[in-house]
């Protein structure tokens, strides 16, 4: 069997997509260069953001100004993190995907809450879910948590083509290991990091080179693309205002950008109602023909359909005949202990 693919022949450029729109700039040696990005739930204007690969497992709180807040800390020792995301209860996620050589047995994913103040916390409690891929190690960038369910889903890259798209039990055990399941293929081009949108319907992919725009359900499409044209760079987070997406530049000192989610380009292939001036095409002897018959089978089921409706109304609206009387008079002597009147009988004449 095929595997469903998100990826489609030339998907479309947006033709309505805008120029980005500069947030800030992160001025921070330690966030050296951002590769996964997620808009908070609980503290307005926050993005919580993880480094590059070789760093610890840390997540930093990252304002509109570009200034971090926080920088929360688990004790975990951790392979690759690649990822981060924030499900609708407000529960951070740090995905340790990465796998460059391909040789990790597993994954791990390590979950907590987002603080109710942002301050820097050391050693946080946590919990840790193991994934494993049914067709060996993979090397992979992107989470994408879906917004009604809190579903995870795993987007792997390759070097030899596009990667796939893998599904996570619905309800993952933090005893032994959870089994991905292969979902669909990835756009080609390798993913480096997605959101998906609050509606749940589309999710955004980033590569180096494009912004797309992926149509969610049992087989995934790209519906519509934009070039990154903010320079080289590997995360994408939901956007401030409705629509839109933040992306990053690349290295220290990155720069973060706002820019509407790519959208499906406006149907041109529908026809062109004819203008007024046009001149009707003259019936044929078959039109006339045709229209004739129809027009008398119609009216053929219009007198059979108000016959039908007539009997109805009918049996509606009379009134109650003798053995419903007779069947009412007895319930009521029942109840009230009356003996049942004798029938009376007919005299012959």
């Amino acid at each position: 069997m095929a595997l469903p693919t998100t990826a489609t022949a030339n998907p479309a450029a947006d033709p309505t997509a805008t120029a980005p729109t500069k947030l800030f700039t992160v001025r921070d040696d330690r966030l050296k260069e951002t590769t996964g990005l997620a808009k908070s739930v609980k503290h307005d204007g926050i993005y919580w953001a993880v480094s590059r690969s070789g760093d610890t497992g840390r997540v930093f709180a990252v304002d509109q100004t570009g200034k971090v807040k926080a920088v929360l800390r688990i004790s975990a020792k951790v392979v690759d993190v690649e990822a981060v995301g924030v499900d609708r209860n407000g529960f951070i996620y740090l995905a340790d995907i990465g796998d460059t050589k391909g040789n990790r047995e597993q994954i791990e994913v390590y979950t907590f809450p987002e603080p109710e103040t942002l301050q820097d916390q050391d050693k946080i409690p946590y919990h840790r879910y193991d994934y494993t891929y049914p067709d060996g190690a993979h090397d992979a960038e992107t989470l994408l948590i879906e917004p009604g369910t809190s579903q995870l889903y795993f987007v792997t890259r390759s070097s030899q083509g596009a990667g796939a798209i893998y599904s996570a039990p619905p309800s993952p055990s933090r005893q032994g290991t959870n089994k991905l399941t292969k979902f669909a293929a990835a756009p080609s081009g390798g993913i480096t990091d997605g959101t998906f949108l609050p509606d749940g319907q589309r999710a955004v992919l980033r590569s180096a080179t494009e912004v797309s725009t992926v149509a969610w359900g049992d087989t995934p499409t790209v519906v519509a693309r934009v070039a990154a044209s903010t320079g080289a760079g590997k995360s994408v987070a939901v956007g401030p205002a409705d629509g839109t997406v933040v992306v990053a530049s690349s290295g220290t000192n990155a720069a973060f950008y706002q820019l509407t989610a790519p959208a499906k380009p406006a149907d041109t292939t529908t026809s062109t109602p004819p203008s007024a001036s046009a001149t009707p095409k003259p019936a044929t002897a078959s039109d006339s023909s045709s229209s004739t018959a129809g027009k008398s089978h119609n009216l053929r089921w219009i007198i059979i359909g108000a016959a039908a409706f007539a009997i109805l109304i009918t049996v509606l609206t009379f009134p109650p005949g003798r053995r419903e009387r007779q069947d009412r008079q007895a319930e009521n002597d029942r109840l009230t202990g009356q003996s049942p009147p004798t029938p009376r009988r007919r005299q012959p004449q």
